[in-house]
């Protein structure tokens, strides 16, 4: 999935599998818009433990931090989560935060 504006990506997602994991490496800034396509890819996902990788992910709004924080607590794994992002969702849920 791309998105194209003006001639610039602001949001890529990479998927890639193995037997019993998907791993979706995000890029980009993550918003609203974003997270509605990024829902649709996970709830295809049944039978293999979800993985997103944030490595590339430069900004998130607050749509895309619950949305983070829902996918963990429904037992996907957060991987390179920026430390920005982390303390997001941890202030979310009411918590502290911890990393992956």
């Amino acid at each position: 999935m791309l998105r194209v504006v003006e001639n610039e990506v602001t949001y890529r997602i990479h998927r890639a599998t193995s037997a019993d994991e998907v791993v979706f490496t995000l890029s980009g800034e993550m918003d609203k818009d974003h997270v509605a396509g990024l829902q649709a890819l996970l709830a295809s996902e049944t039978t293999r433990r979800v993985v997103l990788d944030l490595v590339d992910v430069m900004l998130v709004d607050r749509d895309a931090v619950r949305f983070l924080a829902r996918a963990e607590a429904a037992g996907a794994i957060l991987l390179n989560c920026p430390e920005y992002v982390r303390s997001w969702i941890a202030a979310e849920q009411g918590g502290p935060s911890h990393k992956h």
